[in-house]
């Protein structure tokens, strides 16, 4: 078996944490590089504004501030917990997580993806970006449960 490129996503919650053991371990013993994906969320047009607003300003700040505090937090999680992998690339994409982490499969030729089985806002055991990820590639899949 050949793992060269491992997909973690996360969205920076305690259940996804969970995976990262495994993520260490396999990237360890296969010497595999460790893609790390935060996808940041996709919101809805501002309505209409009352006041001295500028609502595409503010989003644009929202987002500006939402990807700054994403890496910083990759940043944090990568020197305190991937130093002894050996190589580990950080993407941080906007849009639906599941579509997101498929198109990253594809774009990097990935041989595994390792993920928790629900994430942040899951209200069920299983979550439907697990779901999605499963149903829709070809690569194996290793869920951890949250």
């Amino acid at each position: 078996m050949k793992i060269e490129k491992i997909i973690w996503p996360t969205d920076l919650s305690e259940n996804a944490a969970r995976a990262l053991p495994y993520v260490t371990s396999l990237a360890g013993q296969y010497q595999a590089e460790i893609h790390i994906l935060y996808v940041l969320k996709e919101y809805v047009e501002f309505g209409a504004a009352y006041g001295d607003f500028n609502p595409e300003e503010d989003y644009k700040r929202m987002r500006e501030w939402e990807r700054e505090t994403a890496e910083k937090r990759l940043d944090e999680l990568c020197e305190k917990f991937l130093q002894s992998c050996p190589l580990y690339i950080r993407h941080i994409d906007v849009g639906d997580p599941a579509a997101k982490i498929l198109d990253l499969i594809q774009k990097e030729g990935a041989d595994m993806v390792i993920m928790a089985s629900r994430g942040r806002e899951s209200h069920f055991d299983f979550g439907s970006v697990a779901e999605r990820v499963i149903r829709c590639t070809d690569v194996p899949v290793l869920t951890v449960p949250a």
